[in-house]
């Protein structure tokens, strides 16, 4: 996601995080300074939704407007190694796919059952 803050805030002419401080307490929200300068500075890693609320009515914008989402990045190789994916060999307490009991094993093996 691409936090638009900064541009949501200059289209109500606010170009300090100060100025925004005061924008959020005419709406009843009283965040820290320091709480606005983060959500100021840079991308949130998280914001309440009740926060989200109040920081769109001191703006007059929408949620729309403080988000844009954005494509996920690639990471690694085109095609992914499958065989890891389907556990082609599995270590033993790996968590890989569960293999069959071998008759004679521990216990008494199940046979076929009758026709």
């Amino acid at each position: 996601m691409k936090w638009n803050l900064r541009w949501a805030a200059a289209k109500r002419d606010i170009w300090r995080p100060s100025h925004l401080k005061a924008a959020f307490e005419e709406v009843g929200f009283t965040p820290s300074l320091s709480k606005v300068a983060a959500l100021w500075s840079g991308k949130p890693v998280t914001v309440r939704l009740e926060d989200l609320d109040m920081i769109c009515a001191a703006l007059g914008c929408t949620v729309a407007d403080l988000m844009e989402a954005e494509p996920v990045a690639a990471t690694g190789t085109a095609e992914p190694d499958l065989r890891a994916a389907a556990g082609e060999r599995p270590r033993a307490g790996s968590g890989g796919r569960p293999v069959p009991r071998q008759p004679g094993g521990r216990g008494a093996p199940c046979g076929l059952p009758p026709n």
